[in-house]
């Protein structure tokens, strides 16, 4: 695949690890929803180590007083992409609990495999907050395009995509089509199919997280 300077694939052994446990057809609703948690986890901690809003406060150590940075209250919102994205919001709350969050409702036409949008609630003053958008599955591109250009269309001048697994196809559209948002991805896999399913992929992942067909 070109290399795009907004995107990131995460080579880690411990992401890697659990990507494996993920794809497997026998990984349990259960573990395959703690798995996403905790891969949404260690990608959050990588992706907000630059760009997070940060102010000075005054802490009183038992020895003496010092300067600290903190993030700034309010600043950071989670937008998932309906489904599938809810599994991801949990493991962004675990280093971020006060993160506020929107929901962007997106399906899929199964003869276009184009994006129909049904749905979207948003935080108000989210075009002043680092927003991330989540989806544990970056296939075509198309719903990951819509709901950032949505999310532009309200005033959002900070934007950072995540997914777990991610196709070549995808990763290049959503980088070309914006090339301003930073595109986090902890694998990259080989393709997609005729029917627009990742492979080797994990299946769906909505069905998967929630126990649907």
């Amino acid at each position: 695949m070109k290399q795009y300077n907004n995107v990131v694939v995460f080579d880690h052994p411990l992401i890697r690890h659990k990507i494996a446990i993920l794809r497997d057809e026998k990984t349990s609703m259960k573990e395959f929803r703690e798995l996403v948690g905790e891969i949404t986890t260690l990608m959050t901690y990588e992706c907000l180590k630059e760009g997070v809003p940060t102010t000075e406060i005054t802490v009183k150590t038992p020895l003496e007083t010092c300067t600290q940075q903190v993030v700034k209250d309010n600043a950071i919102a989670i937008v998932p992409i309906l489904r599938a994205g809810l599994g991801m919001v949990s493991g962004i709350h675990t280093l971020f609990p006060s993160a506020l969050v929107g929901h962007i409702g997106l399906y899929r036409n199964e003869e276009t495999l184009e994006p129909c949008e049904y749905y979207c609630k948003l935080p108000e003053g989210i075009e002043d907050k680092l927003v991330l958008v989540v989806d544990p599955m970056l296939a075509t591109g198309g719903s990951a395009c819509d709901a950032i250009s949505l999310l532009k269309k309200r005033g959002c001048k900070t934007i950072k995509f995540m997914a777990i697994i991610g196709a070549p196809e995808g990763v290049a559209r959503v980088a070309e089509t914006h090339p301003d948002v930073s595109v986090y991805v902890s694998t990259l896999d080989r393709c997609l199919n005729e029917n627009g399913y990742i492979l080797p992929g994990l299946g769906d992942a909505g069905d998967r997280l929630f126990g649907t067909k």
